[in-house]
C-alpha cells in the first residue's frame, strides 16, 4: 500500500468526483483566487521595481555615486585625489567639480544649482553628456562663459541656444559703489533633459574654469564626484579613499543626498506588498470554508477509518494534505501567471491603449512613459513562501475539525 496513507488518502479526495458540486466550486475558487493574488502581488511588486531602478538610474545619471570634498573649505590638492580613485579598482571614474547655490536672471529669474565641470572629465562619473538635446557637452571651454541648463529651467527663463543669461552668486566683493555679489553673464550653450524635474529645473553647468573664476576659488574645487563599480559600497569607498590622503574631507553618498526619495519608494512597496498580501491570505483563507464543508460531506469516510484504527492525527494530515495540494496548485499557477504578466505587460499595456484609444502615462504629463518593470526572483520566491505558508495554516483548523470526529455520532444514522 502507498506510503504514508495520509497522502494516498489525501490524493485520492483530491482526485475523486465529489457527489457535492459546491465543494468542488468552492475549492476552484480559493485555487484561483490564490493564483490571482499571486499574479496582481508578482506583477505589481515588479512594476515598483521597474519604477524605483528607472528612478534611480535617472538621479544617479546627474549625481555621482560618492563625492569627497573638502571640510569647511575648497579641496585645493585634487589632482592627487583623483589619481588615488582612480587607483582604486572599485572605482570606474573620478572627477573634480565646482557648487554653489546661485540665480539666473534672463526673461524671468529663477534659483539653480551651479555646477562647474571638466568636460573631458565628466563623462566618466555623469551622463549629462548623453543627455543633450541641443548643443554638446565639448561646447564649454574655457573663458567661453557658456552655460548648459535643464530643458524646464530654459523654458521658464525663456532662453534658448545663444541667448544671454546673468548668474547671480552670494559670493560677495567690495566696489566703490558698495558690497555687491558676483555676477557673470553667460551665453546659453545647450539644454539638457535629465527627465527629473530636480534637475530639469534646478541645474546648470559651466566649464569648472568658469565657475573657479566667478567664485574667486583659484585652483581649489568644492570636491570629486566618483563612479563606482558598486554604487551600493559608496560610503565605504569614499571612507578607504580618504584615509589614503593627508587632509580631512567629508564624504557624501548618493543614498545620503536622496535617502528621503528611496526611503519614501521603499515604504510604499512595503504597503502594497501587505496590502496584496492580505488579499492573497483573504483567498488562501476561502480554503476553510472549503476544508469545513469537505469534512462535513466525509464524516461517514472519517468514522470508518477511526474505527479501522487510523490516529486523530493521522485523519488531521488527510485534509493538511488536501488543502496544501489546492494552496500548491494556486500558487504554481499564480507564479507562471505572475512571471508571463510581468514579461509581457508592455505588450499588454500596448494593446490596451490600442483597443481603448488612450495612453497609460502620457509623455506630455509623466517623465517616466509605460510601465517600467525589473522582475526580481528574490521577490518572486518570497512572495511563493508567504502565499504556501497561508495556505497551510489555512488547512489547520479543518484537519483539526475532522480529527476530532467522533465515530459513533457519525455512523448513529448510517
Amino acid at each position: 500500500m502507498f506510503r504514508p496513507i495520509e497522502i494516498a488518502i489525501g490524493l485520492r479526495y483530491t482526485r475523486a468526483k465529489r457527489r457535492n458540486h459546491f465543494i468542488s466550486f468552492i475549492s476552484l475558487a480559493s485555487m484561483l483566487g490564490i493564483a490571482i493574488g499571486v499574479t496582481a502581488l508578482i506583477t505589481v511588486i515588479s512594476v515598483m521595481n521597474g519604477f524605483e531602478q528607472e528612478l534611480r538610474a535617472r538621479i544617479l545619471g546627474m549625481v555621482a555615486h560618492a563625492t569627497i570634498s573638502g571640510a569647511g573649505e575648497d579641496l585645493q590638492d585634487w589632482q592627487r585625489a583623483v589619481e588615488v580613485a582612480r587607483a582604486d579598482p572599485r572605482v570606474l571614474g573620478a572627477a573634480p567639480y565646482v557648487e554653489r547655490e546661485s540665480l539666473l536672471q534672463a526673461g524671468r529669474t529663477q534659483g539653480a544649482l551651479l555646477r562647474g565641470i571638466d568636460p573631458a572629465l565628466e563623462p566618466a562619473v555623469g551622463e549629462i553628456a548623453d543627455k543633450m538635446t541641443e548643443g554638446a557637452i565639448t561646447d564649454l571651454t574655457p573663458g567661453g562663459f557658456k552655460i548648459l541648463v535643464g530643458v524646464d529651467l530654459a523654458l521658464h527663463l525663456g532662453v534658448g541656444v545663444g541667448d544671454s543669461i546673468t548668474v547671480l552668486v552670494p559670493e560677495f566683493r567690495s566696489t566703490p559703489m558698495g558690497v555687491a555679489p558676483q555676477t557673470r553673464r553667460f551665453t546659453v550653450a545647450g539644454v539638457f533633459s535629465a527627465g527629473m524635474q530636480e534637475y530639469d529645473r534646478q541645474l546648470a553647468v559651466v566649464h569648472m574654469q568658469d565657475a573657479q573664476r566667478l567664485l574667486r576659488m583659484g585652483e581649489g574645487v568644492t570636491g570629486v564626484r566618483l563612479k563606482l563599480v558598486d554604487m551600493f559600497q559608496g560610503w565605504q569607498v569614499a571612507r578607504d579613499l580618504t584615509e589614503k590622503l593627508d587632509q580631512y574631507y567629508r564624504i557624501r553618498d548618493w543614498s545620503a543626498d536622496h535617502s528621503n526619495f528611496f526611503r519614501a519608494i521603499k515604504m510604499e512597496k512595503t504597503v502594497m506588498f501587505i496590502i496584496l498580501s492580505l488579499i492573497v491570505a483573504v483567498a488562501a483563507f476561502n480554503l476553510v470554508s472549503s476544508l469545513i464543508m469537505l469534512v462535513t460531506d466525509k464524516q461517514a469516510d472519517i468514522a470508518i477509518l477511526r474505527t479501522l484504527g487510523m490516529s486523530p492525527a493521522s485523519i488531521m494530515g488527510v485534509f493538511v494534505v488536501q488543502g496544501s495540494i489546492i494552496g500548491v496548485v494556486g500558487v504554481l499557477l499564480g507564479l507562471i501567471g505572475g512571471v508571463a504578466l510581468t514579461a509581457n505587460l508592455q505588450h499588454v499595456v500596448h494593446a490596451i491603449e490600442s483597443g481603448f484609444g488612450f495612453e497609460v502615462m502620457p509623455a506630455d504629463v509623466y517623465y517616466i512613459t509605460g510601465l517600467p518593470t525589473d522582475l526580481r526572483f528574490d521577490d518572486v520566491g518570497l512572495i511563493a513562501v508567504i502565499a504556501l505558508l497561508m495556505s497551510m495554516l489555512a488547512t489547520l483548523y479543518p484537519a483539526w475539525r475532522a480529527s476530532r470526529t467522533d465515530p459513533a455520532t457519525a455512523l448513529r444514522y448510517e
